[in-house]
């Protein structure tokens, strides 16, 4: 169990690494090669529009094929991304570039589902610690995935196509690991029925929608602000340089908790934490109101990487206990799906809405949405209370 889980946690630094490259230098690569301002961060969408449109295929093949044979190909279509994507930028196509990064974001899609499997090795005592220490291996990624954007940028005359280059690198490494998964086929409860309860029945309970919501909430809130980070950043005058160390601060942020999520939860609840993932998100909106220099874009989004963590993480706990075995392909994807086609929403709008509002403006707008999700996990946790005290 908990080797599979060391490999899980593996492969997820290595995937999260390839992610946050794209993060950090797909807008700027964009807005190279773009003839339109608005246009930089369709790469970063087109990220998110190929890990939505796999999601659903992804999840209900591997119910097929088993977890490692689905782990290992979408690996592997990340080492086709990064091809294109550096084959995009050489020749100044926005378009190859933007399907380069769609097979990364498919590659995302297959990748996403590592927690999942990880919670599908682990016992009930051991489960929650498990998501929370496979999404930890983005602690890496937070160091690496900015380096390795950084570095190729200069490796040759066409910038960034060597970001690109390196990232099919680290993605055929990520394949290599996956090789060694072992994760066992799902066994259902004694009585229970082989077909599982039809999709509605499972996506309209209360606490299947509030995870969900929860999770695509940090989700879309978190893409957002980290796509329009290095465009604004670099609009009040920084460089590269720096807007990838508050970056690499940002996803330290997203992972570096992890280690201790799971038993927060444990302690005081899912929802709890959940709820204190929206408050720091809301705290993340109130730091960049401070300013625009490196203090205020630093400690806005490492805040933001920590309220998104508690929100998906407790989304994904939260997730576990409201399907069976048979039931989780559909689960998993419906979920899944849905959020990452509010990331793609997030990350094809932020170019456009810096423009518009600026950047602390669009982020006050954001505070609406985070009310929502408070009152989502606040009637849930009513709705549980009354159950029990009946």
């Amino acid at each position: 169990m908990h080797r599979q889980v060391f490999l899980l946690a593996g492969a997820q630094a290595l995937f999260q690494t390839a992610s946050v490259m794209v993060m950090t230098v797909g807008g700027l690569a964009g807005g190279h090669i773009a003839s339109r301002p608005e246009l930089a961060t369709m790469p970063i969408a087109a990220m998110f529009l190929g890990t939505a449109a796999s999601t659903f295929p992804a999840s209900m093949w591997m119910t097929r094929v088993g977890r490692r044979a689905g782990f290992v190909l979408g690996a592997l279509l990340g080492v086709g991304g990064g091809i294109a994507g550096a084959a995009g930028i050489w020749i100044g196509s926005l378009l190859l570039l933007s399907f380069g990064t769609f097979l990364i974001g498919a590659y995302q899609a297959f990748a996403q589902f590592y927690r999942f499997a990880a919670g599908e090795v682990a016992n009930d005592a051991f489960r929650s610690r498990a998501i929370s220490l496979v999404l930890s291996g983005g602690v890496v990624a937070a160091l690496a995935g900015p380096m390795v954007g950084r570095f190729g940028a200069e490796l040759f005359p066409a910038e960034y196509a060597g970001s690109f280059l390196l990232l099919a690198l680290v993605s055929l490494a990520g394949a290599g690991l996956l090789s060694a998964l072992r994760v066992p086929a799902p066994r259902e409860k004694a009585g229970v029925s082989e077909a599982g309860r039809s999709w509605w029945a499972i996506v309209s309970q209360p606490a299947y929608l509030v995870a969900l919501f929860g999770a695509a909430t940090g989700y879309g809130v978190m893409i957002l602000a980290m796509t329009a980070t290095p465009l604004a950043m670099v609009h009040h005058h920084h460089d590269l340089s720096t807007a990838a160390t508050v970056i690499q601060l940002h996803v330290l942020g997203m992972f570096l908790p992890s280690f201790v999520t799971g038993s927060l939860i444990a302690r005081f609840g899912v929802l709890q934490i959940m709820l204190a993932g929206v408050l720091i998100l809301a705290g993340h909106v109130l730091l960049t109101l401070t300013g625009t220099g490196f203090g205020s874009f630093a400690s806005a989004l490492t805040l933001l990487g920590v309220g998104w963590n508690f929100l998906y993480i407790g989304g994904t706990t939260l997730l576990t206990t409201t399907y069976t075995a048979t039931e989780r392909g559909k689960a998993q994807a419906t979920n899944d799906m849905t959020i990452f086609a509010v990331g793609l929403a997030s990350s094809f709008s932020a170019a456009a809405l810096l423009q518009t509002f600026g950047w602390q403006t669009l982020n006050v707008l954001l505070l609406p949405w985070l009310a929502v999700a408070a009152a989502s996990l606040a009637w849930l946790g009513y709705r549980r209370r009354n159950v029990e005290v009946a």
